[in-house]
């Protein structure tokens, strides 16, 4: 049974990787929106944002990051809504694969999907002077960090993907997600913030998680943020997977 969950789930991943290859223009334009934005805030509102004596692009990336991750995950519940309402979900479950396959295809899609996007973001701030003395250990605590994040929000948006009536409904749910790094220290230090604002900014996952990467980049010592960061990715992951499979079972219950 677990070698057939593993063989069904490659080639359902397989399907999904050559959508996405005969359609690249979804990851460029996941990618797009964040390289705006950093070149945006960098080249624009840089000069006006006081984060100290380092460079502002150093600061504003591992937020960056989040928000591409954000932005790409709109288009893993869009696809899986697709195969729902277009019945080759439904095609799928009268094949003799094992079930859960059908979306771990689509959730490891994601995974290599935004991971690319990142790539990309991360290769435009290269260009525009991100620099990092980080060695390779920490360099791959930021990628796990980041493929927890995308298992997390992937997982949670599963649960759109299947029932959601309207591609509106689908895509909707994701904007909440990129909103939410802007209340928090991805694009300024939570200092300045008024009372309520700096408090909710210091005490949501955003902040931690980008507050971890910022620190790895930078060769500083990860403290308790990381420890914070690990428990929301974490814990958002278990509560969203918990949740999304509920969904499906009572889908095709």
């Amino acid at each position: 049974m677990t070698t057939s969950f593993f063989s069904d789930t490659a080639v359902l991943l397989k399907r999904s990787l050559r959508h996405i290859l005969r359609s690249p223009d979804t990851i460029i334009t996941t990618a797009i929106t964040p390289i705006a934005m950093l070149l945006l805030f960098v080249y624009v509102l840089g000069g006006a944002i006081d984060v100290g004596s380092g460079s502002y692009v150093d600061y504003l990336l591992p937020g960056i990051l989040l928000i591409t991750i954000a932005s790409g995950i709109a288009y893993t519940a869009f696809r899986l809504f697709t195969d729902v309402s277009t019945g080759i979900f439904e095609r799928f479950q009268s094949m003799p694969i094992a079930r859960s396959a059908l979306l771990w295809g689509h959730v490891l899609t994601s995974v290599v999907a935004n991971l690319v996007s990142v790539a990309l973001v991360v290769l435009v701030a290269l260009a525009m002077g991100f620099r990092s003395g980080a060695g390779v250990l920490a360099w791959l605590a930021v990628l796990g960090i980041l493929v927890l994040f995308t298992l997390a929000l992937t997982w949670l948006a599963v649960i759109p993907g299947l029932t959601a009536k309207s591609v509106d409904g689908v895509s909707g749910f994701s904007y909440p997600l990129v909103f939410l790094p802007f209340i928090s220290s991805a694009f300024v230090p939570t200092s300045g913030m008024p009372g309520p604002v700096r408090w909710f900014a210091e005490h949501q996952p955003v902040t931690s998680i980008v507050n971890t990467i910022r620190d790895l980049y930078a060769e500083h010592p990860v403290g308790h943020d990381g420890w914070v960061a690990l428990g929301w990715c974490v814990g958002l992951l278990l509560v969203a997977y918990v949740l999304a499979m509920r969904t499906y079972r009572a889908k095709i219950a």
